[in-house]
């Protein structure tokens, strides 16, 4: 992780660093001059594609893929530079020579032109380039990254969209090193555009200055950046905030309008005094120069990214103010989380697949020994052989669950109907529930049509619906399965008059490992789950503690699979 930073930072500097310095040397140089022709407006144009030129090569000389997805080159952005600021002609040859640069290096294939170049994105630039120079400085800002932000969208997702295997071990740092990588793109190019009119107004200062029009355009720019930003001064103040910040603070202070935080601590807005110490000591740094790295805090139920850094007057380059940028990465959080319970489904499908020979073994042994024993046994105990040979073919399907559930693979499925799936399990589950001194109601309706389902996975379903309530019910309680028609669908009802389940824990009841059950797997309704989306049904619960709980399965009439094999 390290070493990609550094390479970012690398192509940060390489992406710009020639550009500036040279810039700088044109700018003396004419300074000394005082000279102030349309010839050297035009060599100073010039002078700024050659550089940009030269940037792409350094670009390409120093970059590196990283972890082999896709390359750390900001190559692209003295690109995107010299295509606005040059004329057709040599935004063409600039253009050829990134791509070249790249298929030279990289290899050629026509994924790699479309995806790790940002190709479809130069049409965008050459269509801002001829009123380009007429555009006030944050309105070029805003071209580039017009341009600059779909790109490196582009290139950073191009493994995805070529389908390429991402390492589900680096899946956190690579999220992290692709929002660094975005992040500080986007700021370079600002900070790049901003010093080429800087020294463009110090060379040529009869060209009309606007600040007052820049400062409410850069205002706008920001309030549409999805990220706060806060300028702060030397006591931790704030100055200037955008409008995704003050949309932030809203969430815990919904009666204070985006002025009313002008004034005020930056670091009091969040709560904790952990968090407010942490930043102060933050920005405390920023003011004296350092960058801080980029650091996670959880306030009011949020996790936030945080980073500060200084800002320098252009003059004195003396620190007056740093800037603080916050983005909610609560939504990233949560995607790492559902990340690492897939990895979990992923592990319990390979230990699933690596046991199923051992255990088939002698569950078969057995199966064969039994339909022997029924053989030379009484007709009258075929009912009892039937119904435990049924019981192991379930114990084997089981192994398949498993693997269904952590490879969700596609059901096949036959015209039948559910009274009959129901009618099949009745005698297991009378059995069930006689043991445990409990009746079992039936109310089938009457005008329930064929669906389309896999009846293995429908008596799983069933089953693991009614041996939940089972459990969840004291003796003589009473278990009710339903179905009937609502409007263009079929609902099949399983109630219980158990205890209930608490309302903080219904929100995760189909959530893999997740379980109420001293000795559950946290899978049979997880799996319930998974049924139900490959019948494109829907499944909800109703719970009241001490009256009971209903879980409503509902299925389509037209089979979804059926239908979109059928459209012509």
């Amino acid at each position: 992780m390290l070493v990609a930073f550094k390479d970012i930072l690398l192509q940060i500097m390489l992406s710009g660093v020639f550009t500036f310095q040279i810039l700088l040397l044109f700018s003396k140089q004419y300074n000394a001059s005082s000279r102030n022709t349309v010839e050297d407006r035009q060599n100073y144009e010039s002078l700024i594609v050659i550089t940009c030129a030269v940037s792409i090569l350094l670009c390409f000389g120093l970059s590196t893929p990283y972890n082999g997805l896709f390359p750390i080159n900001l190559g692209i952005l003295p690109l995107f530079v010299g295509i606005l600021y040059g004329n057709r002609m040599s935004g063409v040859l600039l253009s050829l020579l990134y791509v070249g640069c790249h298929e030279l290096i990289f290899g050629f294939s026509i994924t790699g032109i479309l995806l790790h170049t940002g190709l479809p994105i130069y049409l965008l630039l050459f269509f801002f380039s001829p009123q380009f120079k007429q555009r006030t400085v944050m309105e070029k800002i805003g071209c580039l990254w017009i341009g600059l932000i779909p790109a490196l969208i582009i290139v950073v997702a191009s493994p995805i969209l070529e389908g390429r295997v991402i390492d589900s071990g680096h899946t956190s740092e690579m999220i992290l090193m692709t929002f660094l990588y975005v992040l500080l793109s986007i700021f370079n190019g600002a900070l790049l555009i901003y010093y080429i009119e800087k020294v463009y107004s110090r060379i040529f200062p009869d060209v009309p200055c606007r600040v007052e029009s820049d400062k409410t355009l850069l205002k706008q720019l920001l309030d549409m950046i999805p990220l706060g930003m806060a300028v702060v001064d030397r006591k931790g103040d704030i100055v200037m905030l955008n409008e995704h910040l003050v949309l932030n603070y809203k969430q815990n202070y919904p009666h204070l309008r985006g002025e009313d935080f002008i004034g005020r601590a930056f670091y009091e807005t969040f709560e904790g005094v952990g968090q407010q110490d942490f930043l102060k000591q933050r920005i405390n740094k920023a003011m004296q120069g350092t960058r801080s790295s980029w650091d996670s805090i959880r306030t009011g139920g949020s996790i936030y990214s945080v980073g500060a850094f200084p800002l320098y007057d252009s003059d004195t380059q003396y620190i007056e103010h740093s800037v603080v940028v916050v983005q909610d990465i609560s939504e990233i959080e949560k995607l790492k989380s559902e990340l690492i319970n897939i990895e979990r489904l992923s592990m319990v499908g390979q230990m699933a697949a690596s046991i199923t020979h051992e255990i088939r073994n002698p569950m078969a042994v057995v199966r064969g020994f039994l339909q022997l024993m029924k053989e030379k046994s009484p007709e009258t105990l075929d009912h009892y052989y039937r119904i435990v040979m049924d019981e192991l073919d379930r114990a084997n399907g089981i192994i398949n669950d498993f693997l269904s559930l952590a490879q969700n693979r596609i059901a096949e499925k036959e015209e039948c109907h559910i009274h009959d799936i129901i009618h099949e399990l009745s005698p297991l589950l009378w059995a069930d529930a006689n043991l445990r001194g409990q009746s079992i109601d039936l109310r089938l309706g009457n005008y329930v049509p064929r669906l389309h389902l896999n009846a293995k996975e429908m008596k799983q379903l069933i089953l693991n619906l009614c041996r939940n309530a089972m459990e969840a019910m004291d003796d003589k309680g009473d278990l009710t399965i339903e179905t009937r028609m609502a409007g263009e669908r079929v609902e099949l009802r399983v109630k219980d008059t158990g205890f209930g389940i608490p309302k903080d824990k219904l929100d995760r009841l189909f959530e893999p490992f997740y379980t109420t059950k001293s000795k559950g797997t946290g899978l049979g309704l997880a799996l319930c789950m998974s049924i139900v989306q490959r019948h494109h049904g829907t499944i909800t619960v109703q719970s009241e503690e001490g009256v009971g709980t209903t879980f409503t399965i509902s299925f389509p009439l037209v089979d979804r699979d059926k239908e979109m094999l059928l459209k012509p």
